[in-house]
C-alpha cells in the first residue's frame, strides 16, 4: 500500500514536470514562429518595396566612377573676340588591380612623361582604387599613351584655361586654379555662368575591382559652361595698355591705370593696370626678381601683382574731384558761372592757410575761369557757401558713400569724414579733393553720371551669357540709375569741362576735330613728407553728348608730375585712336556686340 502511494506521487510529479516543459517548449515555439514571421515580413517588404534601392546600392559596390570634366565657358569681348578659352589636356592615372604588366607600365610612363621611375613605381604598386600619375598633360602626349593600350592605365581628357592675349586685361579677367575654378577677377565673379557640370563614367568591376570585359559602361555626359560676353573692347584695351606702358616707362612711374567707359550705360570698354601679368603663367612674378623669396613673401608679392588698383585701392583724387564740388554748387544755386572770386594764392580757413597751386595767385576771376584754372581758393569758397550739411548731402546724393556695384570682387569703399567730425578746414580740403579717399572706379562713375544728363550709372563688364551651342541664355541687368542732379546742371558742367580742355589746364588733352571735356589733377600722396604724387586726368567726348569717358592715374611719376602736363596728353592720344571705334550695335544672340 505504501509502495503504491509512493508510485502515485512520483507519477504525479512526472506529469507536472512534463506539463511544465511542454508549456516552455510551446512558448519557445511561439516566439520562434513570431520571429520567423517577422523576418519573412521584413524580407517580403525589402523584396517588394525596397528592391530598387538595394539593387542600386549593390550596383554601386561593383562600379568604378571616373569624372568627365566639363569645358569652361569662354570669355569674349563686345566684338566676339575670344579672350579666355580652353585647351585640351589629359590626366594620366593607374588602377592597380587592372595592371597586367607593371614593369611595362612603369617603363612606358617614365619614358613618355619624363618622370622619375621611383615616383611612378610607388603609384603603380600602390594598392588603391586609382592613383594619378600626372595632370595637365598635353593632348598629343596623352594620345601616345592611349595608343599603347596598357592595361590599368587610364587617359582622361580635361581642360586647362588659356588666354590668347597673355597679359591683356589680366587684373580684370583673373584666372583659374588647378580645378579650373575662377580665383580672381571676372573668372571668379561669373563662376556660376562659366563653370559647366562634370559628367561621369561608371564602369562595372568584379569584387577585386577589376573592370569586367564587355561590360556595359554608363556615361553621363558633361554640360559645358556658358560663354560670357563682355563690354570690353580688345582694340580699345590694347590702345589704352600701350598708352599706359609708354607713359609709365617715360616717367619711371610705379604703375599706371586707365579706365574707359560708356558714360550713358556704365559699360566698361577698357580697364588697364600696368604692369599687368601673364594670365597663362599667373604664379610667376612680373618683376625681375633675383633674390630668393620665402613662400610667404612670394605669396605676398603675388597678391600685390594680382591686385586691381582701379577698384581695390583708394587715393586722394585731387582736382578731378572739383567736378563734384562744381556740380553740387551749381545744383544748389550756391554759385553761378559769372560769380567773381579773388585768388591771392591762398585762402585762410580758421587757423589754416591753404595754398593755391599757383603761388602768386590767379587774381580776379569768375567761377568759370576758376574751374579752367583749377583754382583751389575758388572751390574752397564754393564749399564754404554750401556748408557742411549741404555738402555732405550732395556727397551722398551723388552716390559717393556707397560702392559702385561693379561686377568685380573686392571693391573698396570711400574713406570720408563723418559729418559730425567735419569742420570748416575739412570742408575746405574736401572741396578740392584732399583729406579723403575714393577709388578710381568711383571717381569716373560719378563724373560720368554728372555729364551724362545727371543719372547715376552702374559700371560693369558683363553683358550677356550664351550657351555653348550658341543659343541665347540671358542678358545681365543692372540697377536703374537714379537722378542725382538736373539735366540743366549736367549741361552746364559739360560746358565748363569743355572750356577746361579748350582754354584751361587740360589743353593737352585736345583732339583735332572733336570737342573734349575734362579735368586735370595732381594729388600728393600720404605721408606728404615723401613728396610723392599721383597725376591724373578724366576726359570725355564728344563734350556736348558724351559717348566715352576715360580716367588715367599715374602713380609716383618721376620729374614733372603735373596732371595737365603728363596725364592729359595720354587721354588725348587715346581718344584720337578710339573715337573712330565707338559705333556700337546690339547684335543677335551669339553674335558680336559691335
Amino acid at each position: 500500500m505504501g509502495m503504491l502511494k509512493l508510485l502515485s506521487v512520483q507519477h504525479g510529479n512526472h506529469s507536472t514536470f512534463l506539463t511544465h516543459h511542454r508549456k516552455r517548449i510551446a512558448v519557445l515555439f511561439g516566439l520562434l514562429c513570431f520571429c520567423m514571421a517577422g523576418l519573412t515580413g521584413r524580407l517580403v517588404f525589402l523584396m517588394l518595396y525596397r528592391a530598387d534601392h538595394y539593387s542600386e546600392m549593390a550596383e554601386e559596390l561593383h562600379q568604378r566612377e571616373r569624372s568627365i570634366k566639363a569645358a569652361r565657358g569662354r570669355i569674349l569681348d563686345r566684338n566676339g573676340t575670344v579672350i579666355a578659352a580652353n585647351r585640351t589636356v589629359c590626366t594620366i592615372s593607374v588602377i592597380h588591380n587592372q595592371i597586367k604588366n607593371p614593369e611595362t607600365v612603369i617603363q612606358s610612363l617614365c619614358e613618355i612623361l619624363g618622370t622619375e621611375e621611383d615616383s611612378v613605381r610607388k603609384k603603380v604598386e600602390k594598392r588603391s582604387s586609382r592613383e594619378i600619375i600626372r595632370t595637365n598633360v598635353d593632348k598629343e602626349t596623352g594620345d601616345r599613351i592611349r595608343e599603347l593600350h596598357l592595361a590599368g592605365v587610364k587617359v582622361d581628357e580635361d581642360y586647362r584655361r588659356s588666354y590668347p592675349f597673355d597679359s591683356l586685361a589680366s587684373k580684370v579677367l583673373g584666372f583659374t586654379g588647378g580645378d579650373n575654378q575662377g580665383i580672381i577677377g571676372l573668372e571668379a565673379a561669373y563662376e556660376s555662368i562659366l563653370k559647366g557640370k562634370n559628367g561621369t563614367i561608371l564602369t562595372m568591376t568584379d569584387a577585386a575591382g577589376v573592370e569586367l570585359e564587355n561590360a556595359f559602361e554608363e556615361r553621363i555626359e558633361p554640360v559645358a559652361g556658358a560663354d560670357l560676353y563682355l563690354s570690353l573692347d580688345v582694340n580699345i584695351q590694347q590702345y589704352a595698355e600701350q598708352a599706359a606702358l609708354t607713359v609709365m616707362e617715360q616717367k619711371s612711374a610705379k604703375r599706371v591705370s586707365v579706365i574707359v567707359m560708356d558714360p550713358q550705360n556704365g559699360e566698361i570698354l577698357a580697364m588697364v593696370n600696368v604692369p599687368e601679368f601673364n594670365l597663362n603663367d599667373p604664379f610667376t612674378l612680373n618683376t625681375e626678381e633675383t633674390a630668393v623669396l620665402s613662400a610667404k613673401e612670394k605669396q605676398k608679392r603675388l597678391n600685390q601683382m594680382w591686385r586691381n588698383p582701379s577698384i581695390n585701392d583708394t587715393y586722394e583724387p585731387g582736382s578731378t574731384f572739383k567736378i563734384i564740388t562744381a556740380a553740387a554748387g551749381l545744383e544748389a544755386g550756391a554759385v553761378a558761372l559769372t560769380d567773381r572770386f579773388s585768388c591771392p594764392g591762398f585762402r585762410v580757413v580758421e587757423d589754416r592757410k591753404i595754398r593755391c597751386h599757383k603761388v602768386g595767385g590767379h587774381g580776379e576771376e569768375t567761377f568759370l575761369q576758376g574751374a579752367m584754372n583749377s583754382c583751389n581758393p575758388v572751390f574752397i569758397d564754393v564749399g564754404q557757401r554750401l556748408g557742411i550739411d549741404r555738402y555732405c548731402q550732395y556727397f551722398e546724393q551723388f552716390g559717393l558713400r556707397e560702392k559702385t556695384g561693379i561686377d568685380l570682387p573686392g571693391e573698396a569703399s570711400t574713406i570720408m569724414h563723418k559729418k559730425e567730425n567735419m569742420g570748416l578746414v575739412e570742408l575746405a580740403t574736401v572741396s578740392f579733393g584732399q583729406s579723403f579717399q575714393i577709388t578710381p572706379i568711383q571717381l569716373i562713375t560719378t563724373a560720368a553720371s554728372i555729364v551724362n544728363g545727371g543719372v547715376r550709372i552702374t559700371p560693369h563688364f558683363g553683358v550677356k551669357a550664351v550657351a555653348a551651342d550658341g543659343s541665347f541664355l540671358h542678358r545681365f541687368s543692372y540697377p536703374e540709375g537714379k537722378r542725382i542732379l538736373s539735366e540743366e546742371t549736367s549741361k552746364t558742367m559739360r560746358y565748363v569741362l569743355e572750356q577746361v580742355v579748350a582754354e584751361g589746364s587740360g589743353k593737352k588733352a585736345a583732339v583735332s576735330g572733336f570737342h573734349i571735356g575734362g579735368k586735370t589733377a595732381t594729388s600728393e600722396k600720404l605721408p606728404r613728407s615723401l613728396k610723392k604724387y599721383i597725376s591724373s586726368f578724366v576726359g570725355f567726348a564728344p563734350a556736348d553728348d558724351p559717348q566715352v569717358i576715360a580716367l588715367i592715374t599715374i602713380d609716383e611719376p618721376q620729374g614733372i608730375y603735373y596732371g595737365g602736363t603728363i596725364a592729359a596728353p595720354v587721354i588725348g592720344t587715346l581718344f584720337e585712336n578710339i573715337l573712330p571705334c565707338l559705333e556700337t550695335v546690339d547684335p543677335e544672340p551669339g553674335k558680336p556686340l559691335s
